[in-house]
């Protein structure tokens, strides 16, 4: 199972969830500390305190949302309906 290194309020953690919701991947969500300098188990785990950060079946993989999104588009195939995930997340940025 996939970790996902992020923080809910991180825009480029948004993007790499919702990702994974339409590609259909199942992931644990790791909350890390809002300041980089509390994050040592991130450290101690993924190299960085970057977020967001994967690590699928033992593969670290960090990078910017786009790196990670492109990683998770070779690994995995995207789910039938990724399409309407798509238009309730684009619903629910509307309403926030």
């Amino acid at each position: 199972m996939i970790e996902l290194y992020q923080a809910e309020w991180c825009p480029y953690s948004s993007r790499v969830r919702q990702r994974l919701t339409e590609l259909g991947v199942s992931f644990v969500a790791r909350q890390v500390p809002a300041e980089s300098t509390d994050r040592e188990e991130l450290r101690r785990k993924i190299g960085s305190d970057e977020i967001p950060a994967l690590i699928d079946d033992g593969e670290v993989v960090v990078g910017d949302a786009d790196a990670l999104i492109a990683y998770l588009d070779r690994t995995y195939s995207e789910r039938s309906d990724a399409e309407e995930h798509r238009r309730q997340a684009q619903l629910h940025e509307r309403a926030a």
